[in-house]
């Protein structure tokens, strides 16, 4: 499954290199012509982060993330600052089909496991935003990779498992806008340890060569943003090499 993805600040495109809003570019781009023509060339499963939602919740741009909605016909997963059950009920009533969660999955998992029993596991996916040290101890960040979460990726999953897990997107933060491949032996690990799980790829992915050793590693679906939009290869191109389920 081909994911693409945009990052939004303030209504812009943009892409942050290793999740630093210092290191920002910005693409003169509209948010929605970009989705269409993605959409256009077969992606069924759009991918919205709303970064400036992911540093300041209160500034979340819902009136956005809406008027895409409504003008698209992909199924739409949105991640970034969701932090109550009424901001998430709000993206599902909007029409998102499925809600990114990643701070507070770490910070606060019993929340998170309260909404997954109520909204059910197709609605919610955990983000697991892993930086990887030398022991491969695999620590998730948190507050749009601005502190660390003291957790591993192992403990997040096993503590949401009994709530019926179904989707995680997972991004080395080392590779995250840097076009310099996936880490595939991560995918590969975890798809393994935990086949029951949907796992969405991130992170680094820069030739379509990148794309088939995601596919190879038993990842189920990979989320591209910069190559595309700096036109390494298009949407088309990339289900060619993975078609969509």
């Amino acid at each position: 499954m081909i994911i693409p993805a945009i990052d939004l600040i303030d209504g812009q495109v943009v892409r942050l290199y290793q999740g630093d809003y210092q290191q920002k570019t910005t693409f003169d781009l509209s948010p929605l012509s970009q989705l269409t023509e993605y959409q256009n060339q077969g992606a069924k499963w759009l991918h919205i982060v709303d970064l400036t939602g992911a540093k300041a919740p209160e500034k979340r741009q819902t009136t956005l993330i809406s008027e895409l909605v409504n003008n698209l016909n992909a199924n739409i997963q949105v991640g970034g600052g969701i932090r109550t059950e009424a901001q998430l009920a709000e993206l599902l009533e909007l029409g998102v089909k499925r809600v990114v969660i990643g701070s507070l999955a770490v910070k606060q998992p019993e929340i998170v496991q309260s909404w997954m029993k109520k909204y059910g596991p197709e609605a919610i996916c955990l983000a697991l935003d892993v930086n990887i040290n030398e022991n491969n101890e695999k620590i998730v960040a948190v507050s749009g990779w601005q502190s660390g979460g003291g957790k591993s990726l192992e403990e997040l999953v096993e503590a949401f498992k009994p709530f019926g897990l179904k989707h995680a997107l997972v991004t080395d933060i080392s590779r995250d806008g840097t076009l310099k491949g996936a880490n595939t032996e991560l995918y590969q690990e975890i798809a393994e340890l935990y086949p029951e799980i949907q796992w969405q790829a991130s992170g680094g992915i820069a030739t379509l060569d990148d794309v088939a050793a995601v596919r190879d590693s038993g990842a189920d679906g990979i989320i591209i943003g910069k190559a595309l939009l700096i036109n390494q290869f298009n949407v088309e191109e990339a289900i060619t090499c993975w078609p969509n389920a």
